[in-house]
């Protein structure tokens, strides 16, 4: 339990960390978020290679998608994804209806418009994983309601 308060800890501290520097002038305010996004994408990178290292080949791109809603969620943020559907021409749609690091922000749409701060790491998280896995990809997030949310995964074809 405290390894989980530690992390919602040091991602609002990055969060913030990131906007304070854009603030001072040190990072331009627009690619904040590309930070935060490159940040997670080589967090994603890391995990994806010690969590795989003793798990059989996949089969293909849907079972990769299956890993990360199961175990790879489930290991970073303590529950599955909700749901996980699927175009079957390489567009999936992860959803979770209590995304943990939004949980803090408020239920309501009181705070909508600052939910793309807080998901920037986490787009970055499932696109680092699915790179070290051989799958290029373009993750974007959404929030209508708090702190629900939904991933989608464009698969990039080489």
């Amino acid at each position: 339990m405290a390894d989980e308060a530690l992390f919602l800890l040091l991602h609002n501290e990055m969060v913030s960390g990131v906007y304070k520097s854009a603030e001072q002038g040190e990072v331009e305010n627009g690619r904040c978020i590309t930070k935060l996004e490159t940040m997670g994408f080589r967090v994603g990178q890391g995990l994806i290679e010690r969590f795989t290292k003793d798990t059989a080949r996949f089969k293909d791109e849907l079972d990769i998608m299956k890993f990360i809603c199961k175990d790879f969620w489930t290991t970073v943020f303590k529950k599955q994804i909700d749901n996980l559907r699927t175009n079957h021409q390489g567009i999936y749609v992860l959803q979770d209806n209590k995304f943990r690091l939004l949980t803090q922000l408020s239920a309501g749409k009181q705070y909508l418009e600052h939910a793309s701060k807080y998901l920037a790491f986490t787009c970055g998280l499932i696109r680092g994983g699915l790179s070290n896995l051989g799958i290029k990809s373009i993750v974007t997030a959404e929030v209508s309601s708090m702190p629900a949310c939904k991933f989608q995964v464009m698969i990039q074809k080489l």
